[in-house]
């Protein structure tokens, strides 16, 4: 289902597959500066796709900036690490000895099962949380896409400890430097857990790590990926003997497990030899390894195309390989794989801005909810309420679970199909189960909403629309909405029927809704006068939000 097709769906028609459109051709742009107008259009597209959605206050703060200082501040790596996931677990049938209510439980480790089944819980909840009150950097965008990349799953890795651990390392390089993630994803706890790594012995050596550190995180499948089987043993053999202490729960080099033998790499590799080491030096073969790695120009590509169809679009054809793609692979290997660099040049691209680009990707259902949130600015309780909170986030956390997105847990280690799964590839997100879904999250965001221990969160239809321009006009009130809530732009022959059957119920006239609001401005009191324009605004609303447009940024 791509995007034209999406957009020919009624509302309430179930969700069909349809057979892929080719894109060869689609554009010739490529990584020449963007010249065209900052506004509000342009300022849009880019929030859009680096943050979880964008407000109107996100809007009126950038569009002044212009594009360099924008792109430069949405790629700041400057954001302190957030205050880390408390105990919001225990009770009467649930209690962690080692933590208290309200403190976190990073720092106490435990090999309780069920207590680290909470924690799990309890760190989900939080990222959610995250998203919602996400800076104006792409760092939260860049922590799912890294957590999508090296696709570990909580619920193997088991040990909240170590999968709070893999999450604070996706966090504290999103924005930083590859090589050195990858180096540290390699030997840390969570992903050692995850792939064995702490069993792979010179005695029994395991390749799982080995073959996903080649096939899913560095240099792809791709043909310029000819690594081989043998290839796999050799880098299997390179990284024995990390383990992980199960009393502290820290990570070691056990020289005594290491193959100091000599590991011969095929003519892919330049039949590059990593010459055994024995004692302590047997660690700095992982270094060794990944230099000879990352000496392949296929990493940068493999990463530039990542980061491409998170970004940009679904799929990379010729015309985009040649003219995005291998310039900015070059632009990461001169920089040494630091990130930045590479973003800030896509984000400033006449390709990024080209039209074609614009409103064609599908939200993911984290996208989906958390804008839907952060647009409306639904209220959550505050962090230090945070039984309320940590309860509303885990609410909004099943929604995504529910719409195929379990954050922190994809299916696999090769992450969401949506993003390696071609041809589909993100329309993967839409199908007869999850769309009606989307609707039901939707609407009862927009209708009863959801209420806990007393507080209740839902999009409050008339404080959204105070916040436009001028709401008495529903011309203005209608196009501001939608310069919000859409990426793809309504007729005007859509807008008027819009317009004529919610806010004007029916009648020709404007001054039909302009009275109707300027009798609830004029007494806020009047229960009456509230319920008319709040009915009209639900209704608008709930109508927008199920539309095929609704889905697309």
């Amino acid at each position: 289902m791509d995007r034209r097709s999406l957009l020919t769906l009624s509302k309430k028609k179930p969700l069909q597959h349809a057979p892929h459109f080719a894109v060869t051709g689609r554009t010739q742009t490529g990584l020449a500066p963007y010249t065209g107008a900052f506004d509000q259009n342009a300022v849009q597209h880019l929030l859009k796709r680096t943050l979880f959605g964008s407000t109107g206050a996100d809007l009126k703060y950038f569009l002044p900036k212009g594009l360099t200082a924008a792109v430069n501040e949405l790629l700041s790596t400057t954001e302190p690490a957030p205050a880390p996931p408390v105990n919001d677990y225990s009770s009467a049938t649930v209690v962690d000895p080692q933590v208290a209510l309200g403190q976190t439980w990073v720092t106490s480790p435990t090999n309780d099962g069920g207590i680290n089944g909470q924690r799990r819980a309890s760190l989900k909840k939080w990222w959610t949380g995250l998203q919602l009150n996400q800076a104006r950097t792409l760092r939260e965008k860049m922590t799912l896409f890294w957590a999508n990349h090296f696709g570990t799953e909580m619920n193997d890795i088991g040990n909240a400890h170590y999968a709070y651990g893999h999450h604070a390392l996706l966090r504290k390089h999103a924005l930083g430097n590859f090589k050195t993630l990858v180096k540290e994803v390699t030997i840390d706890a969570g992903m050692l857990r995850y792939l064995n790594g702490y069993l792979n012995t010179a005695t029994a050596p395991d390749e799982n790590y080995s073959r996903e550190l080649q096939e899913l995180f560095t240099l792809g499948k791709g043909p310029g990926s000819q690594y081989t089987e043998a290839d796999v043993k050799a880098a299997a053999r390179v990284l024995t003997g990390w383990r992980i202490n199960g009393t502290d729960f820290k990570v070691f080099f056990d020289p005594a497990r290491h193959d100091t033998g000599a590991k011969t790499f095929s003519s892919f590799y330049n039949n590059t030899v990593i010459a055994g080491r024995t004692g302590a030096a047997g660690s700095s073969e992982t270094d060794a390894l990944l230099d000879m790695i990352f000496a392949k120009e296929e990493v940068s590509k493999f990463i530039c195309r990542r980061l491409y169809t998170w970004f940009v679009y679904y799929a990379i054809d010729e015309a985009v390989e040649q003219n995005v793609i291998t310039p900015l692979a070059a632009i990461f290997r001169t920089s040494n794989y630091d990130l930045v660099p590479v973003l800030r040049t896509l984000f400033s691209s006449e390709h990024f801005f080209d039209p074609l680009n614009q409103g064609c990707l599908i939200k993911s259902p984290v996208d989906f909810s958390v804008s839907c949130m952060r647009e409306y600015g639904v209220q959550f309780p505050p962090d230090a309420d945070y039984a309320n909170a940590y309860g509303m986030w885990n609410y909004l956390r099943n929604w995504n679970t529910s719409m195929g997105q379990d954050v922190g847990d994809p299916p696999s280690v090769s992450g969401w199909p949506a993003y390696y799964q071609a041809p589909q590839f993100h329309e993967l997100w839409i199908n007869s189960d999850t769309l009606p879904k989307r609707a039901r999250f939707t609407d009862t965001m927009i209708g009863p909403g959801y209420t806990r221990n007393g507080k209740k969160i839902l999009i409050d239809a008339v404080a959204f629309t105070k916040t436009l321009s001028n709401p008495a006009d529903p011309n203005v009130l209608l196009n501001d909405a939608l310069s919000i809530l859409f990426r793809v732009p309504l007729s005007d022959a859509s807008k008027a029927t819009i317009k004529q059957q919610i806010l004007l119920s029916n009648q020709t006239a404007d001054f039909y809704w302009t009275n109707a609001w300027n009798a609830h401005v004029s007494n806020t009191a009047d229960t009456a006068a509230f319920n008319i324009v709040n009915n009209r605004l639900k209704a608008l609303y709930q109508y927008l939000m199920g539309l095929p447009e609704y889905q697309l940024s």
